[in-house]
């Protein structure tokens, strides 16, 4: 039987004086969307915070494109913070929407977002405090079609058994089609077998439930998922794909939170996808083609949100923005447009090759924050592997106009572990930092205030790139490599700090696993894990035991490496590129080979264009 929608705020407003960030509960947000008419509701929910995911700029976009169809009513949902959940469970409160205050459960659609695998444990804790049945093939046929996407979804095998299905790709117009799919058919009376059959017909939409998967002698230990007999469904589901950016609606973010969120600042996506071909960028991959807004409709879409939004900050966002052709442009105009009014324009983070003295001066602003730039290995030799294709005179190019245009502070992305390390390109990360002090200090002065922190992440495999292939570090081999790096630190203006290893570990399992890693989710769920991204959350410990029952060793599982002609969990979905090229890419990066950007020269063959039918959409001349 449906759970009834109603309002349920009365249930949860006496708590609110006794857990923290009260705020983190409350509707009617200057922007939101109130309930509209039409018999289709659906609940967009991002499993973590609302500090984390309101600001989500992909959750916003949908939230937007479902509202503005005729006949929806889309909501959001958030998973509440530990003390809230403790208090619903204990007085048996599900969890409810944010704008009306209606279970969860009530709804037709129920969309999750994947932005990262550490995030497993708490779709589980989100789907078991609306009270929907877990496994998507126990469903009462009342209850919400439960559908996930987002950036981690490319190998949700892990979670697989608790979606009915799996969006890839660009969501916007697929998940108008899915919702209409899910309406229509429940208007005709079909069941809910009979509906998921036809989601399957969508494009981009995997439902996991038609696949078995198969362990033979071709696979990982893993295995591979194949179409069930007579189920209709495509060997491999390809991505979904808006061919044109400018077609979409540019301004997607109109909410105003009541409370202090990650990203506090107003966005616009100016471009979609990236061709740099970063081996370990699973983004680099999964979004391509490049498609570019034009700065005829990115500057009115960026007043426009101001005006409605009330902002002091302005985001140009991408994978990478500085790539833009008309990055320049926009950022020119948009300051001279905004600067009287004091609001500052922001670039997430800079490509060095892109940071000439130009941008550097139109990036800069009264407040003098820090910059961020991400060299992500220590030696050329590594670059060439990982075909970053910025040099060691690119970042000192780059940090000198960034000090000659008064900043002092400066933030590096590294990674470790990657393919082919050695201690000699680990070392270069200190040493290329110390550098960059240097020319601080030649730029300032010797007296000079300046500082550089590193931020040093263990690198972790990725399906859908070229070295999805590869093993992770060993715990021991990263400690091993933080101390060496560590200790080759000598200036007192160098700050490093590293990613934890015990996450990064289960991150590296959960990227590799089939559908059996199903098993560990809920074992290490049922032992308590949740916010597992959260440091002062994360129990190693219980993930452990978990492993220990469904009998794996977590390092077994993220340091092996695969065989490269191997069917691996994920080869049924595809974002377009082929994996032919992924292992040509493998090999090139075993010889230091680099890799050109398609928008900036030939085509490499990655097979996204024509498998896709689409085409890189570049509006201005790229550089």
């Amino acid at each position: 039987m449906r759970t009834p929608r109603k309002d349920c705020f009365h249930r949860i407003e006496p708590l609110l004086g006794k857990v923290e960030k009260p705020s983190r509960y409350l509707n009617h947000e200057w922007g939101a969307w109130e309930e509209q008419e039409g018999p289709f509701h659906a609940c967009l929910i991002y499993p973590d915070v609302y500090e984390v995911g309101q600001p989500n700029l992909g959750l916003s976009i949908l939230y937007e494109e479902l509202n503005e169809q005729e006949g929806f009513s889309c909501e959001r949902a958030y998973l509440p913070w530990v003390d809230m959940i403790g208090l619903m469970r204990e007085r048996n409160i599900p969890l409810l929407s944010l704008e009306t205050s209606s279970p969860v459960a009530s709804f037709d659609l129920v969309g999750i977002t994947l932005a990262h695998e550490l995030v497993c444990t708490n779709v589980v804790e989100t789907l078991d405090l609306a009270g929907i049945t877990l496994l998507a093939e126990e469903r009462d046929e009342d209850e919400p079609f439960v559908v996930a996407g987002g950036p981690s979804a490319w190998n949700c095998e892990p979670l697989a058994p608790m979606f009915d299905a799996v969006q890839l790709g660009d969501g916007e117009r697929s998940l108008v089609a899915m919702s209409r799919c899910i309406r229509d058919g429940r208007a005709k009376g079909l069941s809910r077998s009979q509906i998921l059959e036809r989601l399957a017909g969508l494009a981009g939409v995997y439902v996991p439930s038609l696949y078995d998967v198969v362990v033979d002698k071709t696979s990982t230990r893993w295995g591979y998922a194949v179409p069930k007999k007579g189920s209709g469904a495509p060997e491999v589901v390809l991505k979904h794909c808006v061919p044109d950016l400018s077609s979409t609606n540019p301004v997607a973010q109109h909410i105003v939170p009541y409370m202090g969120v990650v990203q506090d600042r107003f966005a616009v996506e100016v471009l979609r996808g990236c061709a740099r071909g970063c081996r370990f960028c699973q983004a680099g991959m999964t979004y391509r083609p490049v498609r570019e807004r034009p700065a005829s409709q990115v500057i009115p879409a960026v007043e426009e949100g101001l005006e409605a939004s009330g902002f002091d900050e302005c985001s140009l966002t991408s994978l990478s923005t500085t790539d833009h052709s008309e990055c320049e442009l926009i950022v020119r105009t948009l300051k001279g447009k905004l600067s009287e009014r004091g609001v500052r324009v922001s670039i997430p983070s800079q490509r060095l090759d892109s940071f000439g003295v130009e941008m550097a001066s139109l990036v800069g602003s009264s407040r003098k924050t820090g910059l961020t730039f991400a060299p992500e290995a220590g030696s050329q030799r590594l670059r060439d592997v990982i075909n970053k294709n910025v040099t060691e005179d690119d970042l000192m190019r780059a940090a000198r106009n960034a000090f000659r245009n008064g900043y002092r502070r400066m933030k590096l992305y590294f990674m470790m572990g990657l393919p082919t390390e050695q201690d000699e390109d680990l070392l270069g990360i200190p040493r290329l930092a110390e550098q960059v002090i240097k020319v601080g200090r030649e730029e300032l002065g010797p007296r000079a205030k300046v500082s550089v922190s590193l931020s040093v992440a263990v690198f972790v495999p990725k399906c859908h790139t070229p070295f999805q292939w590869a093993g992770q570090l060993p715990l021991a081999e990263v400690q091993r490599r933080q101390q060496l790096m560590l200790h080759a630190a000598s200036d007192r203006a160098l700050r490093i700090t590293y990613h934890g290893s015990w996450p990064s570990l289960i991150e590296g399992v959960l990227s590799k696993m089939g559908r059996s890693g199903f098993d560990l989710v809920l074992a290490a769920w049922k032992r308590g894990c949740r916010f597992d991204a959260w440091a002062d959350q994360f129990d190693f410990p219980a993930w452990q035991e978990a492993a220990a029952e469904v009998g794996i060793d977590l390092e077994d599982v993220a340091c092996e490496q695969f065989d490269l002609q191997a069917r691996l969990p994920w080869d049924h979905t595809s974002p377009g590129v082929s994996k032919g090229y992924l292992q040509r890419e493998w090999r090139r990066a075993m010889q230091a080979e680099v890799t050109h950007d398609c928008t900036m020269d030939t085509c490499t063959g990655c097979g996204v264009c024509p498998n896709l039918g689409v085409a890189n959409v570049v509006v201005g001349d790229r550089t």
